[in-house]
């Protein structure tokens, strides 16, 4: 059996676009008969937000929305992400890095940024090919780790968005496994998690089609492979083309929730937005008996003030 899981970080809210996304993620795996797992992302220490793990789950729920296993959370059981980083030292894999972002973007001024919003890293720390590691070094203070990133391209099939090719190389450098915290990277992580869960089945948003190179990356370093089916989803954007955010206003569930908003208002306009053809309220069980992802536009759904005030009745 199949199975996906349902990722919510506690960095913040869940937004409709989030919603969006863990709904089909949700009703593809009940059409096709994929195990469900609940997993909180919530290794980026500075960004979580108190209370909001609680909270996304207590949202899914009242959208009506179910799971198999969990949740599990990645803070709870280190051992697996460090295994994982033992035996990339093992390997000559990977290397630390002392280098600042502020170092990093001095250096980095002349070259093309990665994907908008990380800085490709120039490589000022990687040493003339593989080192092998003493694994007692990992826990050294105030020192980040990265691995050996191949000159060349990455090509995958994704099941929504087709054929993908990325020069991780060229637009990221060799990225970070493991933080000066002492913690893995969201892509060491991820990849650790979806194989010791396993996951074969990942459906989420666009915006990581270019993270899904260096995970495949992972995969094989780690010896993890086959990697996941990958399933991306277009994302929900404000009316001036960027990912939905506070600067489009509030379009958090809880506070359309607080406002009185029923979960069945909110699913149909989510039905609207994938293709349905209808905007009414529905349950999640006509949701799930009438999507089809066949049918799901291929270009960013836009959120406007005319759908906040659909939602608001007003």
């Amino acid at each position: 059996m199949s199975c996906t899981r349902l990722a919510p970080s506690p960095t913040g809210a869940l937004h409709l676009g989030n919603a969006r996304t863990f709904l089909v993620n949700w009703a593809l795996a009940r059409q096709r008969g994929w195990r469900v797992v609940l997993r909180i992302d919530d290794l980026d220490g500075p960004r979580i937000k108190p209370d909001a793990a609680g909270e996304a789950i207590e949202l899914l729920r009242w959208l009506g929305l179910d799971w198999d296993e969990g949740p599990y959370f990645q803070r709870h059981d280190l051992s697996a992400y460090r295994a994982a980083w033992a035996k990339l030292a093992q390997q000559g894999e990977i290397y630390a890095c002392r280098c600042t972002r502020r170092q990093i973007e001095a250096a980095s001024l002349s070259a093309p940024h990665g994907d908008g919003q990380e800085l490709r890293y120039p490589g000022t720390c990687r040493t003339e090919g593989p080192l092998v590691v003493d694994v007692r070094r990992l826990a050294e203070a105030s020192v980040a780790w990265r691995i050996r990133v191949p000159v060349g391209r990455t090509t995958f099939s994704d099941e929504f968005a087709g054929l993908q090719s990325f020069d991780v190389q060229a637009s990221v450098g060799d990225f970070l496994v493991g933080t000066k915290d002492g913690l893995p990277s969201y892509q060491l992580a991820v990849v650790v998690d979806d194989a010791r869960q396993g996951i074969d089945q990942v459906v989420r948003g666009d915006d990581l089609l270019a993270s899904t190179a260096r995970q495949m990356l992972l995969y094989d370093r780690l010896g993890l492979s086959p990697a996941p089916i990958y399933t991306h989803l277009p994302l929900v954007v404000g009316e001036d083309g960027r990912r939905l955010a506070k600067r489009h206003g509030d379009s958090r569930l809880s506070a359309y929730r607080a406002r009185g908003v029923r979960a069945e208002r909110i699913l149909g306009l989510l039905g609207d937005w994938c293709g349905l053809g209808m905007r009414q309220e529905i349950s999640v069980n006509l949701f799930l008996d009438v999507f089809d992802l066949d049918r799901l536009p291929c270009e960013p759904t836009v959120f406007t003030s005319r759908d906040d005030a659909w939602l608001l009745n007003v």
